[in-house]
């Protein structure tokens, strides 16, 4: 529908408004841009950690029309709330100081007694947000419905390293039934940070440890966490996309703030306990969460599932494994011939999938870093394992070394592949378009398609 508004004279009055047509194109590219990741999330479990300084600094309303506009889509959310600068306002105007242990706050009672009243007030702050209906807002005829109720047990911290922790707890256990009926209905599941043990008594709870344990109790297909700051590397660099392996790295060089390594840590857990992906994002961008997931690139920080003891680069001792892996390929006509030589001298161009020792599929990028360009050759997956998503692992570690290369483009010759490769987001293209040392080795006789796609 195109909005209208009251002419500012007589003249514009009778003027006809022309359309943009440039705006328009725009508009189409984007929609179109987005839409495969409407069908790929359509359906899918996302748990949301939505931090106490977001809230404070005055975001949520923006958060919660997005979550909302997620949940039109046809995506499941949990949100999971946090209250720390709430709880600690709390205390202040009560003249108690806030007391905090690895990263935990001690929580005496009247620590809990301020966690209770601070996650009271922003469940209700949160369920009158998603209540929003007006007319000309974004969540315009919305009827979203939130559940929430006691779906979390808990257990004490207790005494460590001779530190009380007193009413501060853990996670035990989620109520993964009730939820997944709430999410199947239709509904938006809200986790406090606060949890109950048989006995009835409460916990204080950190919202990442809820978050993580959350996603993973219900097998979600990603855990978002939003923060001050996504996961930045010593020298300020966004690290975009990292593996469990250097998320591991990272923590144990100690080089983290102590908050981002806290986050870390529990996308870290998350992704060990079965979560495909956790987002580290920046809650002070607009619409950070819709950037991150409908964006090639996002804006924060996205954990990987694989490790590099399944998806890891080659070493010379696995010459012997890719030659038996690509001599049927290259028999076939489907890859070109290399020899023993050839694959030593290229070893580090390699990445393979490696399952009980064995390799199970390959790809090699080959940088033209002049151009901005890579190539990714020799792309094989043993056909026993097929269509179990190893052939899209390697294209996704493909890029990410390429990325890290500093390249912009990604582009493949093939003569069998074409419409694997189109589906993953690349366009056919022309000789022209490669860099100018590899269009020279271009073979005219196979008449390879070539195939970019952008970074």
């Amino acid at each position: 529908m195109n909005a209208t508004r009251e002419p500012d004279s007589p003249a514009e009055a009778s003027a006809p408004i022309d359309p943009s047509t440039e705006d328009e194109a725009r508009f189409v590219a984007w929609l179109r841009q987005v839409a495969p990741y409407i069908h790929a999330f359509r359906g899918k479990t996302f748990v949301v950690a939505v931090p106490g300084e977001l809230i404070q600094a005055g975001r949520l309303n923006a958060l919660v029309q997005d979550l909302s506009l997620l949940h039109a889509m046809g995506m499941r959310i949990v949100v999971v709330h946090g209250s720390r600068p709430q709880v600690n306002e709390q205390l202040r105007l009560r003249g108690v100081e806030a007391a905090y242990a690895e990263g935990l706050r001690i929580t005496g009672p009247v620590a809990l007694e301020c966690a209770k009243e601070a996650s009271g007030e922003i469940r209700l702050d949160l369920e009158a947000a998603f209540s929003q209906g007006l007319p000309n807002t974004p969540m315009a005829h919305s009827a979203v419905r939130v559940v929430s109720g006691n779906l979390v047990t808990a257990r004490p911290v207790g005494i460590v390293d001779g530190v009380d922790y007193q009413h501060t707890g853990f996670v035990r256990k989620i109520d993964v039934p009730t939820i997944r009926f709430a999410l199947e209905s239709g509904s938006i599941v809200l986790l406090s940070p606060l949890g109950y043990s048989p006995t009835g008594e409460a916990f204080n709870l950190s919202m990442e440890d809820v978050a993580a344990s959350t996603a993973i109790a219900l097998d979600a297909d990603k855990l978002i966490v939003l923060a001050e700051t996504a996961i930045e590397g010593a020298d300020g660099v966004l690290h975009g996309e990292i593996s469990e392996a250097d998320a591991q790295q990272l923590l144990d060089s100690g080089t983290l703030a102590e908050d981002s390594a806290f986050t870390l840590r529990h996308a870290l857990r998350a992704c060990e306990g079965g979560v495909a992906r956790a987002h580290v994002i920046p809650f002070g961008i607009d619409g950070s969460v819709l950037l991150e997931l409908f964006q090639h690139d996002g804006v924060g920080t996205m954990l990987v599932e694989e490790t590099l003891e399944s998806v890891r680069e080659a070493t010379p001792d696995d010459v012997g494994g890719l030659l038996a892996l690509i001599r049927p390929l290259e028999d076939d006509g489907t890859l070109v011939k290399r020899d023993r030589a050839l694959i030593e001298r290229e070893i580090g161009n390699f990445t393979v999938i490696e399952h009980d020792g064995v390799i199970f599929g390959c790809a090699a990028l080959y940088a033209f870093p002049e151009s901005g360009m890579g190539e990714m050759a020799c792309l094989a997956v043993n056909p026993n394992v097929q269509n179990r998503g190893d052939g899209e692992r390697l294209l996704r570690r493909i890029e990410q070394r390429a990325r890290a290369a500093g390249l912009k483009k990604l582009f493949v010759l093939t003569t069998r592949t074409m419409h694997w490769f189109l589906k993953r987001g690349f366009v056919v293209a022309s000789v022209d378009q490669l860099p100018a040392e590899r269009k020279n080795l271009y073979n005219l006789q196979r008449r390879s398609l070539v195939l970019i796609k952008n970074l």
